[in-house]
């Protein structure tokens, strides 16, 4: 029930604000791969939702609590790699919606949750109408993943402009 647009603006929504707001400083490089598999990319997960009335969407990245991204995103701070780690999703996921309620007005955005990766498996379970996974690399050495599950009742189409990528996506926190 969701449209080939919609699929298509959905993977260009996730991209451009991964390379923005999923990167520990502006400027460093983030690849967004699609894949074929939606195997777990990490021991990790971290999931968003994104609700309107005519979808849910689930974001979960999914990390390794490993030192090569500690020192990405934690640095030298005492903080949990999750803890941190969470504030970045959120960002992204910000982003996401703000390109997203051009379209559906009536969106809202759940606080970040932490889980192990076996979870990853039961997003099936929702029986979504859409599954995309995607490996991302920051700064040429983190590695992380990423899946997109959809979720619809009604048929869901939709185009995002193509000046979409090219346009800030501030990713600013909103308060309800």
């Amino acid at each position: 029930m969701i449209g080939d647009h919609a699929k298509d603006s959905f993977q260009r929504i996730f991209t451009a604000a991964a390379r923005t707001r999923l990167v520990a400083q502006e400027g460093q490089s983030c690849e967004v791969v699609p894949r074929a598999s939606d195997e777990p990319q990490g021991e990790n997960l971290v999931i968003l939702t994104i609700s309107s009335m005519q979808f849910r969407l689930i974001v979960a990245l999914h990390f390794e609590d490993d030192e090569r991204t500690r020192r990405y995103y934690v640095g030298d701070a005492s903080r949990a790699l999750t803890e941190c780690f969470m504030e970045y999703g959120n960002l992204c996921c910000g982003a996401m919606n703000q390109q997203l309620v051009e379209h559906f007005p009536d969106l809202g955005m759940s606080t970040p949750y932490a889980l192990g990766s076996a979870c990853l498996p039961y997003l099936r379970e929702l029986q979504p109408d859409y599954v995309q996974s995607f490996s991302l690399t920051l700064d040429y050495d983190v590695k992380l993943g990423a899946t997109l599950c959809v979720c619809t009742q009604t048929p869901l189409d939709f185009v995002v402009s193509a000046t979409m990528e090219t346009q800030d996506m501030g990713g600013e926190l909103e308060l309800f």
